[in-house]
């Protein structure tokens, strides 16, 4: 019977000590048990002291090796950090991106502002917001009031883009959607900064207006002559191009002024008090065709790639309607950020390409120039076509 009882001991972790030994220490074992504190485990009820509750989690032997893989962390988010915004644009850049105090655009919020547009050059959404606060008062005389249409890149250049000219029948409110008495019944169209930085917000790297105003879609009261060139033509040959333009309107008794087009051609804009557009089309295709025929060596009037080597195209097509040409100060979705800049006549000769003013470089060229705005006086221009 003792043998029994003492292998049962023995199956369920009990060990047997002899009696004389059992009878000397059992009041030792004890007194140790008294002394020693005991510890008692948190209940499940009550916070643990050693660290934040978030923290808490059941170990295994994979999270462990785990944790040791892991880099340090910060604990926990300050609020303030956590509440902060993604950002804010302003009308200063700097490396470190736009000025987040600057109240020049204030009322627009960017999402994502460090996304990269132009990966090519690294500029981001922020940076051309902020360009745009930047060129805002050169810019509004010539895009506020005008039907527009853009060119939407969310992804960036090296993402798809699409030419858009009304905004979604999805998307019920919008500011930038207005209404018209015309077939169109709604175009696209900003009244401030803000709507300009609502489109950079959607994507938009290119900004375009038509030769026409909201509220007299079917008077063209700005002409475009785009001196597009072939492969071959040279840039002072360009240049020479739009001079000989300018004369030939000055033959017409109209004013006329400059812009790089940012791409890789100049425009020669000409602003009239309004004429229909079946009389602006013939005045611009008569201009086009004569330079033609006096220099068919050099220019063009018809837009058949086969023939455009070697040549420019007086691309007078863009008086149309609908039609529509790159903005004043509007960025291109091209390689490099160019944007489309006025300029004055004698400067126009000192340029290099069509491409050379970029979202990055523009503002530095202008505090180094002491720039005035080359079109201020446009606006106050008073003629009209010949009959």
């Amino acid at each position: 019977m003792a043998l029994e009882i003492h292998r049962n001991k023995r199956k369920f972790g009990v060990t047997a000590e002899p009696r004389g030994r059992a009878s000397t220490e059992k009041p030792r074992q004890e007194k140790q048990r008294q002394e020693k504190p005991r510890q008692e485990k948190p209940r499940q009820d009550e916070p643990r002291q050693d660290k934040p509750p978030r923290e808490v989690v059941r170990e295994t032997k994979t999270s462990a090796a785990m944790a040791r893989r892991q880099p340090v962390r910060n604990r926990a988010t300050p609020k303030s950090a956590a509440a902060k915004p993604a950002n804010t644009v302003s009308g200063k850049s700097s490396a470190a991106g736009p000025d987040k105090n600057s109240a020049a655009v204030a009322n627009v919020r960017l999402t994502h502002p460090d996304r990269v547009y132009w990966v090519d050059v690294g500029v981001t959404k922020a940076e051309l917001a902020a360009y745009y606060a930047s060129v805002w008062d050169c810019m509004a005389p010539h895009v506020v009031g005008r039907p527009l249409a853009i060119v939407r890149c969310p992804a960036g250049t090296t993402g798809e883009c699409f030419f858009q000219k009304h905004i979604s029948s999805s998307i019920k409110e919008s500011p930038l959607r207005h209404a018209v008495a015309a077939k169109e019944r709604d175009v696209i169209a900003v009244g401030n900064l803000d709507d300009v930085i609502a489109l950079v917000q959607s994507g938009a790297l290119e900004i375009h207006c038509r030769g026409s105003r909201l509220d007299a879609l079917e008077i063209c009261d700005r002409i475009v002559f785009d001196l597009d060139p072939g492969e071959g033509v040279g840039w002072n040959e360009i240049v020479a191009a739009a001079k000989e333009t300018r004369e030939r309107l000055k033959a017409e008794k109209l004013e006329s002024f400059a812009k790089l087009s940012g791409g890789k051609g100049i425009h020669v804009v000409v602003p009239i008090d309004g004429a229909d557009w079946d009389a602006t089309k013939a005045f611009t295709a008569r201009i086009a065709s004569a330079m033609a025929a006096d220099s068919p060596n050099r220019y063009l009037a018809k837009m058949t790639k086969a023939l455009r080597p070697g040549k420019i195209f007086i691309d007078y097509l863009r008086n149309t309607r609908e039609a529509t040409s790159i903005a004043a100060y509007s960025s291109r979705a091209r390689p490099g950020a160019p944007v489309s800049v006025p300029l004055s006549w004698p400067a126009l000769a000192r340029t290099t390409a069509a491409n050379q003013f970029t979202v990055l470089n523009l503002k530095q060229h202008l505090e180094r120039d002491r720039w005035s705005d080359p079109w201020a006086e446009m606006g106050k221009v008073r003629q009209s076509l010949p009959k």
